[in-house]
């Protein structure tokens, strides 16, 4: 039997008496786009965190193509190929832009993928015009509007060479346009395109977004939550006139 891509199993966490994520068991399969979605509040960014070591569940376990996650460190789950991108972001402000980039083609991970990690500033390079950003390489983070400081933390995610991308809110704050730009770059990237070059494919990823109709041009399949359990899952259109799925985003909410 094959071992799962990504197997969440019985995954709990709470803050005090919240519970904020609740007995969560999902999987994914290699290459596949999973979208994840809810009402404000109901989990998702706290179920990232899970992911990828920042919070310590409670209960439950994260494999991840057969090794446990939980319990590692979050450097060491990136370099074994899970990178993730959070809506509150964090660049080094002082350091130029590609500064920014060039510290994560340093990761272990990154610097054993071939000889093209000598040439660290082009790869930093790539990665930029990937999300859109090549032209401003050398201004200061600290001088970047909200929206390219959210390229730019998709440019420092995907310059580790991920298996897995988890994209927390990749449109949160970009214009009508902008948001075309990055779901076509998302598009592309998990194609195996232009950035993803060195690969035959890109990387599975896993979207929280808000933006649903852009989401769904995108995503394989989806999981709903809602107040930290799993409310449904399946292909976009299945979900999205799900009953259930309609009286959590317009009825009660998704709890904090």
């Amino acid at each position: 039997m094959a071992v799962p891509f990504l197997e969440v199993e019985a995954l709990t966490k709470s803050f005090g008496g919240l519970r904020a994520v609740d007995n969560v068991h999902f999987r994914m399969e290699n290459k596949e786009i999973l979208g994840l979605i809810g009402p404000n509040g109901a989990g998702k960014t706290t179920l990232l965190r899970l992911l990828t070591g920042i919070l310590k569940p409670d209960s439950g376990s994260v494999r991840f193509q057969g090794k446990q996650l939980v319990g590692l460190k979050t450097w060491d789950i990136v370099n074994m190929g899970v990178a993730c991108t959070f809506q509150n972001m964090r660049p080094f402000r002082r350091l130029p832009i590609i500064a920014n980039v060039m510290v994560s083609c340093l990761s272990p991970r990154a610097m054993k993928r071939g000889e093209w990690v000598k040439v660290v500033e082009s790869k930093a390079m790539d990665a930029l015009e990937f999300a859109g950003i090549s032209d401003m390489a050398l201004e200061k983070a600290s001088t970047l509007s909200q929206g390219d400081l959210k390229r730019l933390e998709v440019a420092r995610a995907v310059a580790t060479e991920p298996d897995l991308l988890l994209l927390d809110e990749p449109f949160g704050g970009l214009s009508p346009a902008e948001t075309d730009l990055m779901a076509k770059s998302i598009r592309r990237l998990h194609k195996g395109g232009r950035f993803g070059r060195l690969h035959s494919e890109g990387p599975a990823m896993i979207i929280v977004e808000h933006k649903l109709q852009q989401l769904m041009k995108i995503v394989d399949r989806i999981i709903v939550l809602n107040f930290g359990t799993l409310l449904a899952e399946g292909k976009p259109d299945d979900v999205v006139n799900n009953p259930q799925v309609i009286e959590a985003y317009l009825g009660q909410g998704g709890g904090q």
